[in-house]
């Protein structure tokens, strides 16, 4: 069910809310956190609602849309409630603002954030500078935004650390839980040979592949080379290299010294997938920060063409 109400306000919606909700069966009972999705003018939201609904299958909650349009337009609300099988597990509250309304989303959003329930706040698109001091960010114990979203991969996650805080996350990072689970599962398998280097290569606008150069850097405390090329991982040792990489079905295959190698079948995470992994956890991820500090502390001259 969609309900709209143009040229609306808070408290207009949050009637309606009410009523839907009784009218129509939904309850909010079970809602385990409150997501509060952050656009600019021009940006799309229907791929993030989707993202959204879909994530609520495994967090049930209440997503809150905010779409700032022009800020010179006339004051006004524009508000969309979905709810049944438009929204999920979830019911999803669209608030579009323009106007002066459009520069003080948080005083909108407050009124409908679940009481007791922890909020998260999301960046689909163009995240602000800092994000947890931003108003919107400082509503969210958890801020997730996405790297790969941004125009310039290069300094993306220099501008990252510079701003982080505890609560930060991205899907960049997110993107790379498989591959960080096999290079874990590969180092733990004997022998224990000392690691003495790591290559990193994929491509250079990939700041999931930095991430993966960071977190590796961070863990092994070794040289780390970052090269620009197709998607492979080296881990140095004296008896020869641990690799990773892909075949020529997309397949990851592990390479060890004297064992056969391992293959495992793997596919692409949507976003929907994405954002349900970074709503299982909702305290600091500390790995993450040290990620991003390994970064910063390769050496970029080392990437090749």
């Amino acid at each position: 069910m969609i309900v709209e109400l143009p040229d609306t306000s808070t408290v207009t919606v949050a009637k309606k809310i009410v009523e839907v909700r009784e009218s129509g069966g939904a309850v909010s009972l079970g809602r385990v956190l409150t997501l509060v999705v952050c656009a600019e003018h021009g940006e799309p939201t229907e791929g993030a609602i989707e993202a959204a609904v879909g994530a609520s299958s495994e967090h049930p909650s209440r997503v809150i849309v905010v779409a700032s349009g022009f800020r010179d337009d006339t004051p006004r609300l524009d508000a969309e409630i979905r709810v049944g099988g438009d929204a999920g597990a979830s019911e999803v509250v669209l608030l579009s603002l323009h106007g002066e309304l459009a520069n003080h989303p948080r005083s909108v959003v407050m009124p409908f954030l679940l009481p007791d329930t922890p909020v998260v706040t999301w960046w689909p698109g163009k995240p602000p500078a800092n994000p947890a001091t931003d108003p919107m960010g400082t509503l969210g114990r958890r801020r997730i935004l996405d790297a790969t979203k941004s125009g310039d991969p290069r300094t993306v996650l220099e501008r990252r650390l510079a701003t982080y805080a505890p609560g930060d996350s991205d899907l960049a990072w997110t993107q790379i839980t498989p591959w960080r689970a096999l290079l874990a599962s590969a180092m733990d398998r004997p022998p224990h040979t000392p690691v003495i280097g790591v290559e990193v290569t994929g491509p250079s606008d990939s700041p999931s592949i930095d991430l993966l150069a960071g977190w590796l850097h961070s863990a092994l405390q070794v040289p780390t080379r970052r090269e620009v090329g197709s998607f492979e991982v080296r881990i140095l040792r004296e008896d020869g290299p641990t690799i990773l990489a892909l075949d020529q079905n997309n397949n990851a295959v592990i390479c060890m010294p004297g064992k056969p190698d391992g293959r495992v079948a793997m596919s692409r995470r949507e976003l929907p997938l994405l954002l349900a992994e970074e709503l299982r956890r909702l305290d600091t991820d500390d790995t993450y920060e040290s990620a991003l500090k390994g970064v910063a502390e390769i050496n970029t001259t080392s990437r090749v063409a």
